[in-house]
């Protein structure tokens, strides 16, 4: 093995003699040795990478509401997300809080109210809707499971005045019959097996399209699998799967949701009422994601 001194290796690397004894005496140089104050150095040593060397930008929507996620950065477009998905979602299904009362209590983990109070169901569900976003994103590289979907409507509805009722099951299929407007659902009693058979056709193809999300969306609510909270849950699942599938998602918001219903009740005769609605919605959250500049 041929060894070279410090000034050798500082020019074969370009950088500076001090910068080689740093790495040397930091033990970042592999087969580097001392002989008295001088450093001998393997010749085919590779240079070290530089503790203050930039990483990368993350690559996509996931990526960077992961990042922005795990350092509580506020005012980006995780915070975001977490504000329009929750306060929209829930207003479509009659929750009477205000945008600003949800990103308050986001914010703050107040609640803070003027000229009127507000249902503490609203404002539980608020928080929980939260809590269910960091899930999906915490699992939106996982496939979608049957304890996936479970875990998602408990935390959603867990210390609601629903929850207290012995009907109702938190964090479990339905137990008594409902309908969805005029359309009857999956009876208690078919839908575990009308489930598993959706996950089981869903995961069947690995590459997904923007209609296949669609389409596992339409089916979902068309079962109804809980008591309550379903809208909620297919959304949130909506969602994941976008971010899964690097596909731009987007948010149901109240000027869209005449139309979104249309399209649930039209998709089998007609997918395009729904498309167009949902791509219609993406064009919007799209200005989000110019606006933070994150690449889709």
């Amino acid at each position: 093995m041929k060894y070279l001194s410090v000034s050798e290796i500082a020019k074969k690397w370009n950088v500076s003699e001090r910068s080689v004894r740093n790495y040397c005496a930091g033990g970042k140089v592999d087969g580097a040795f001392l002989t008295g104050k001088t450093w001998n150095i393997p010749e085919d040593a590779q240079k070290p990478d530089r503790a203050n060397q930039k990483t990368a930008a993350p690559a996509t929507l996931l990526d960077v509401l992961s990042a922005e996620k795990k350092a509580k950065l506020p005012g980006g477009i995780y915070h975001k997300v977490q504000i329009e998905l929750t306060y929209n979602s829930n207003h479509i299904e009659g929750s009477r809080l205000t945008h600003d009362q949800t990103r308050y209590i986001f914010e703050t983990n107040t609640i803070g109210l003027e000229g009127g109070a507000a249902r503490v169901d609203d404002i539980v569900e608020a928080a929980n809707h939260f809590k269910c976003i960091d899930l999906i994103i915490e699992n939106a590289k996982r496939p979608i499971t049957e304890a996936m979907i479970k875990e998602l409507h408990r935390t959603l509805k867990n210390g609601t005045t629903d929850a207290r009722e012995p009907w109702f099951a938190v964090g479990d299929y339905k137990k008594l019959p409902n309908t969805v407007g005029n359309m009857y659902t999956a009876s208690p009693e078919e839908v575990g097996s009308r489930m598993k058979e959706l996950l089981s056709e869903y995961h069947a193809g690995k590459e997904k399209s923007f209609d296949d999300l669609l389409d596992f969306h339409y089916r979902f609510e068309c079962i109804h699998p809980f008591q309550d909270g379903n809208g909620r849950i297919g959304r949130l699942l909506l969602f994941k799967e976008c971010l899964k599938h690097n596909i731009v998602p987007f948010i149901i918001d109240e000027e869209l949701k005449l139309f979104y219903y249309r399209g649930l009740k039209e998709w089998k005769n007609e997918r395009g009422y729904l498309r167009d609605t949902c791509l219609a919605a993406q064009d919007k959250f799209k200005i989000y994601l110019d606006y933070f500049k994150v690449k889709y």
